[in-house]
């Protein structure tokens, strides 16, 4: 059973990193730092919208409408973190009995 929660937890470490590399990525698009026109960013920014969209989208609609403003992000990590804590004291019971 450790080693399921293990990879759960591995796995919630990269849709963490994911969504920070992308908010980052978003924001350097927003300021014109980097480009949409060049192939590579737009690769990578296509993959990660395709990775995180599903998992965005039924936050998006329970929030209200913010405009350009995009609060999901944050409600998926605070989600994040949440497994994260729930799955660690799991094993650390489990680890006990």
């Amino acid at each position: 059973m450790n080693t399921i929660i293990q990879i759960l937890l591995y796995l919630l470490t990269i849709l963490w990193w994911i969504i920070i590399i992308q908010a980052v990525l978003s924001w350097l698009i927003a300021f014109n730092v980097i480009n949409t026109h060049n192939d590579f960013v737009r690769n990578v920014w296509t993959t990660l919208e395709r990775i995180t969209d599903p998992i965005y989208r039924p936050i998006r609609r329970i929030l209200p409408d913010f405009g350009a403003l995009d609060l999901s992000p944050i409600v998926v990590l605070i989600i994040i973190q949440v497994l994260d804590i729930a799955l660690r004291n799991q094993i650390v019971y489990t680890t006990t009995i």
